[in-house]
Parts: structure tokens; C-alpha cells; sequence
């Protein structure tokens, strides 16, 4: 595939690029093809376990968590001055440590819970150690320090309960029982986040590994270029509808993103658009879809169930939160491609939709069966398997032999899906030593419980709380198991807080499904990261930044639930009030990504960027008197911004003519 950066045609790396977290080795001969071997295997043994056995979910996520560990510490080195031709004794003394570790649960598991009656002895703990200090090497190596570093946080906070003042502080938990919980058990580092990666996440990775050795991508590219390619940031545009359609049905930000990341993410960088911004752009897109409308990962469902209300009431609430979260995103796409002063590709490098059909056209089936097998209510790993099964099918129907999956493409996908894995696979592993910390210590339901009496009161400071609250409580979690529990834990505190019951609602989902993109556990984050070759905690960071909007929206919502078509104080909504919400609020969001994207004609200054920040919000904030004060410092702000670049523009010309 070609990448087209401007009018000028470069070829793409075959590795990860230099961004991506500690950096992958370049590895050579026989070296080379011990890794492919060892990612082929993991990549062929996810396969068979996710649809030809019905392996038990501990077993399964043990031999991932080992093939995972092993080509981490195979592929990424210790340190920058470490070989990256080859594997050094410290590689193959973590590699030991690794299968050691895992091997030894696995032998064990049975004899631990049902022959000594979940009665660990100093064996068990000395393995169990072993391993979680392996994993925290593995987590540095891929992902970077950030995740280590919390992790570690975690478990003196279990450790050490007694030591922490007020609520914060517990009883402590001792280091066998809480070794016992993060090793032994599934509520640890082989809990839920791990059997996620396990499961869909590793499969449509390797779903989008065999749309690559299609030819799809290019194939993708060439239509995305033919659409909106002469247009400033296009492709990425079309990544935000792409993902905002996709993921309204599938509920589940990570899934979106491998699934429609595998061909929307080499769009973006192919016009010039750095790896973690394309990976940011899909993360935030595909977080989006959990409160897109209709499906709203089954939430919506629930939502109504728990209020009481019809389910057309929460989807007709959701439309105008929604279209905001996306409007804002296409804003800030457009702003960033502005400020980079990319342009459009030129009409003659566009390429002829019709040739382009008559050629390839066949391998967008594995979209279409993707998709269409999510609207038929089956799972995302149905939906993967069916798509990969597509592919190789659809490859064969074309007439362009090139695209053709051969056994030897099929181990390239297979490298590729293995290698591509290591980043979300550990650090959804790591992951799970936060999340058992958090269930261990119940400090995220002491929080939300005590959020009113903390807070006095003030309903700002209980929905900041609140949203802190959701987000730790969401970790990991999928869109209907995190709307449950904070639905349960956080939403009552702001009902007798005076909220709108069903805004209450609105606000704690909202915030865990932004969970996914709010660092350090931002699993769709990571597995955009993946894809797209960058550092992952410099993808969630720069996917927290696009999405800002969405965090003030629900904020808006709680003040004022006209956003969600709610009458306040029972008064009846008029056509005119929520046309004027919509427009208002989206020049709200414009003004909001002018002030974060700190561009607009040219570079901000510091006064102009903080009107626009403070106008975007009077802006979203629905009311007469907000509304005209944001649109009277924003439409100053734009004037005084133009007149200014408009002078010193003109100022250079006349340098240069002179």
C-alpha cells in the first residue's frame, strides 16, 4: 500500500514506527523466525480456543498471558542500548521466569482450588511473585513506566490500607492474600480485561491482519481518497461516521476500534497524520459509539428498565449529546489537519472509484459481513470469525490474482495479528492488578457513596466526584457491566442531589464509557495505539485532548437536561428551544476545538485562546443569557483573531516583494 502525503508517494514501514512504546526490535535471521513461530502459535492457538474448543476460560487466558509475555520480552529490549538484532541473557532469563510462572498455574490450578480447597501454600506465593514481577517488567518494556508505576501504586495502597487518612484508608490486606487474589483466582491479572483481549480483541486484530494481507487496505485507501480525499483531513472524517455507525450497534468501544481501526487508521497516517493522532481520532470515534444511538451497547435497554421509562425516551435523549460528541471530534480533526497545513490530494493522484470497484471492489464484503452479522444481534467474535473467514473468501473472488490469500499470506497475517496483540494483551493483564485493588478495598464504592456528604453539597463538586468515581469504577469494563454498576454506585448520588434521574443516568455512562479513552486504563486507547504503530499512553493522552467536549457535555446535561429533549421542572420543551440548544451548542464545540487545537487562522494567543474556551462553554450551556454572552466573546474573539492574521499576513508579502 502507498501512502499519500500531499502529492508525494512514500512507502509505508513494515515495523512499528519509532513512537510505538519502547520500540520493537529489528531482529534478523534465525532470531526473526523464532518470533514469527511463537506469534504464528499464538495467533493459530487463539483461533482454535476462541472457536474450535471450549477450553476454560483460566487455561485459555494463561497460555495468552505466556505467549504474550514470552514475545514481549523476545521482541522489545530492556533498554535502548540493548541489542535489537538479536535476544540478550536478560530476554532469555525473563522468557524462563515467564513460562515458570504461568506453566506453574497451570499444572496447579485444579490442585490448588479443588484438591487443597483454595488452600495456597509458600510454592503458590513464590510462583505468584514471580509472575506479577515479570508482568511489570513485560508492561514497561511494551506499553511504558506509566502502567508499572500505577500498578505498583495499587498494591501498596492494598497493602498498606491502615497507613491512608479518611475514607481512603482499610484493613489492609496481607501480601499472600492479595498475591492469592491477583494470581490465583480471575479477578486478578487473569480476570475480565485479560479474557477481553483473549477473546474479540485478538481476533479482529487478526481480522484486520488478513484485510492487510488482502490488499484491502488499499482498497479502502483508494475509495477513502476518491471520497474525501481532496478535502483537509478527509480520511479521517470518514473514520469518525465509519465508527460512530459501527459502533451504535456493536456497544463496545475496543471491538470498534479493531474492527473499523484495521483500514481507518493507515487511512489517516496515509495523509500525513502522526500515528497517535490516527489511532487518538479512532479511539475517541469508537468510544463515541457507546452512547450513539440506537443500540447504545444494550445500555439503553437497561437504562430504561432501571428509570422506568419507554426506550424511545433514552434514545431520543441521546441524539443531541451524541451529534455533539461527534460534531466536536470532526472539528478537531479539521482544525489539526488545518494547523498541520495539510492539503488535498491533488485530482490526478485521486483514483477512479468505478476502475477501483471493478477491480477490488469484492473485498469490501468482509465489511459488510462484519457489520451486518452485529445487526443481526451475534457477538463481536462471531462477527470476527466471520470476517476473517470472509476475507479469505472474497480474496479469491477478485480478479486482481495479487490479492489472493495464499497459505503463505495466512502466516503473515498470523505474524502479523501475534505481534500485533503484545501492546493491549499486557497491558489489559496489567490492568487487572488495578481493577483487583479497586474490588478489594471497595474504595470505588466508598467513594460514591459518601460523594454528597465529601462534597457539602455543591453539585458542581459532586459531579466532578462523580465523574472521577465512574471513571475508576468503569475500568475495563464492557458498556452493560459498567452502565450496571455505576448506575448502582454513583447515579443515586446525584438523584438526591437534585438531578434529573434520567441525566443522572445519562452522566454516570457517559463518563465509564469515556473510561476507554481516560488514562492509564484506556483499553480502546491501547488497542487503536496497536494498530497504529504509537506510543499507547501518548494515543490515550492525545485521544483525551479530541474528546474533551465530551467531558463537558455531560456536565451540561446535569445542570440543564434540555440536552436530553427533558423538560426542566416540568415544563414543555418547544421546537424553537431545541433548535437553538443544537445551534448554540455547536458553535459551542467549534469554539471549544479552536481553544484546545490552540488554531485557527494561525497560532492562538494565550487572551484569545482562554475567550474562546470561556465563550465554547457559555456556548454548550443551554440558556438565553449564556448563550449570547458566548456568542458575543467568541464572534470578538473571531474578529479581532482575523484582523490580526489578515495584517500580518499581508505584512509578509510586502517583506518578500520587497
Amino acid at each position: 500500500m502507498s501512502n499519500v502525503k500531499g502529492d508525494a508517494v512514500t512507502t509505508p514501514p513494515t515495523n512499528l514506527d519509532k513512537e510505538a512504546g519502547g520500540g520493537m526490535r529489528s531482529l534478523t535471521g534465525p532470531y526473526m523466525k523464532v518470533v514469527a513461530l511463537i506469534a504464528v502459535l499464538l495467533s493459530v492457538f487463539s483461533v482454535y480456543s476462541n472457536g474450535l474448543s471450549n477450553i476454560q476460560e483460566i487455561y485459555r487466558n494463561l497460555i495468552f498471558l505466556g505467549f504474550l509475555l514470552v514475545l514481549t520480552f523476545l521482541l522489545y529490549p530492556a533498554t535502548k542500548s540493548s541489542k535489537q538484532e538479536r535476544f540478550t541473557v536478560v530476554d532469555y532469563i525473563f522468557v524462563i521466569l515467564s513460562i515458570l510462572g504461568i506453566g506453574y498455574l497451570f499444572l496447579n490450578y485444579t490442585v490448588i482450588h479443588v484438591d487443597r480447597g483454595s488452600q495456597p501454600i509458600m510454592m503458590d506465593y513464590i510462583f505468584a511473585a514471580i509472575t506479577i514481577v515479570v508482568l511489570f517488567e513485560a508492561a514497561r518494556r511494551a506499553v511504558g513506566l506509566f502502567i508499572p508505576i500505577l500498578c505498583g501504586a495499587a498494591v501498596i495502597y492494598a497493602l498498606f490500607g491502615t497507613a491512608f487518612p479518611w475514607i481512603f484508608g482499610h484493613a489492609g490486606f496481607s501480601l499472600e492474600r492479595l498475591l492469592y487474589r491477583l494470581y490465583m483466582t480471575t479477578e486478578g491479572i487473569l480476570g475480565l480485561t485479560l479474557s477481553t483481549a483473549s477473546t474479540f480483541i485478538v481476533m479482529f486484530i487478526l481480522f484486520g491482519a488478513f484485510l492487510s494481507a488482502s490488499g484491502a487496505t488499499q482498497l479502502f485507501n483508494d475509495l477513502a481518497l476518491a471520497i474525501a480525499g481532496r478535502k483537509r483531513g478527509g480520511p479521517a472524517q470518514v473514520a469518525v461516521l465509519s465508527s460512530a455507525l459501527t459502533g451504535s450497534l456493536s456497544g463496545s468501544a475496543v471491538a470498534n476500534v479493531a474492527t473499523t481501526g484495521a483500514f481507518t487508521i493507515p487511512l489517516m497516517k496515509s495523509i500525513g497524520l502522526k500515528p497517535k493522532f490516527a489511532g487518538a481520532v479512532e479511539a475517541a470515534a469508537s468510544t463515541g459509539g457507546m452512547i450513539m444511538p440506537p443500540i447504545m451497547g444494550a445500555a439503553a435497554f437497561i437504562m430504561a428498565g432501571f428509570l422506568g421509562i419507554s426506550y424511545t425516551t433514552v434514545i431520543i435523549a441521546a441524539i443531541i449529546p451524541s451529534f455533539l460528541y461527534y460534531i466536536a471530534l470532526i472539528f478537531a480533526i479539521d482544525i489539526e489537519a488545518k494547523k498541520q497545513g495539510l492539503k488535498g490530494i491533488s485530482k490526478e493522484n485521486i483514483p477512479d472509484v468505478l476502475q477501483v470497484l471493478k477491480e477490488r471492489g469484492v473485498l469490501i464484503i468482509p465489511i459488510l459481513v462484519v457489520i451486518g452479522t452485529l445487526l443481526m444481534g451475534k457477538t463481536a467474535l462471531f462477527a470476527g470469525f466471520a470476517g476473517i473467514g470472509s476475507v479469505i473468501v472474497a480474496s479469491w473472488l477478485t480478479k486482481d490474482k495479487s490479492t489472493r490469500i495464499t497459505l503463505r499470506k495466512v502466516i503473515e497475517a498470523f505474524v502479523d495479528g501475534g505481534k500485533g496483540t503484545i501492546q493491549v494483551g499486557i497491558a489489559c493483564a496489567a490492568i487487572g492488578i488495578i481493577i483487583c485493588v479497586v474490588t478489594m478495598t471497595g474504595i470505588g464504592s466508598t467513594l460514591a457513596f459518601n460523594i454528597v456528604d465529601l462534597t457539602g453539597g455543591q453539585l458542581w463538586l459532586i459531579l466532578i466526584v462523580v465523574m472521577l468515581t465512574c471513571i475508576v469504577l468503569s475500568m475495563g469494563l464492557p458498556s452493560t457491566a459498567l452502565y450496571i454498576v455505576v448506575a448502582v454506585t454513583a447515579a443515586p448520588a446525584l438523584v438526591e442531589a437534585g438531578v434529573n434521574p434520567l441525566a443522572a443516568h445519562f452522566f454516570v455512562f457517559w463518563f465509564g464509557a469515556l473510561s476507554n479513552i481516560t488514562p492509564p486504563v484506556a483499553l480502546a486507547s491501547y488497542t487503536a495505539a496497536g494498530i497504529a504503530g504509537a506510543n499507547a499512553m501518548k494515543t490515550s493522552w492525545e485521544a483525551l485532548r479530541l474528546s474533551l467536549a465530551g467531558f463537558i457535555i455531560p456536565f451540561m446535561i446535569a445542570y440543564n437536561p434540555i440536552l436530553l429533549m427533558q423538560p426542566p421542572d416540568g415544563e414543555e420543551i418547544s421546537a424553537i428551544s431545541v433548535i437553538l440548544v443544537i445551534l448554540t451548542s455547536t458553535l459551542g464545540v467549534y469554539a471549544l476545538a479552536v481553544a484546545l487545537g490552540n488554531f485557527l487562522n494561525a497560532k492562538l494567543w494565550i487572551a484569545e485562546r482562554v475567550l474562546f474556551f470561556a465563550g465554547a462553554l457559555l456556548l454548550i450551556k443551554p440558556g438565553l443569557i449564556t448563550d449570547i454572552s458566548g456568542l458575543v466573546i467568541c464572534l470578538s474573539v473571531y474578529l479581532v483573531h482575523h484582523i490580526r492574521t489578515r495584517k500580518n499576513r499581508g505584512a509578509e508579502i510586502n517583506v518578500k516583494g520587497a
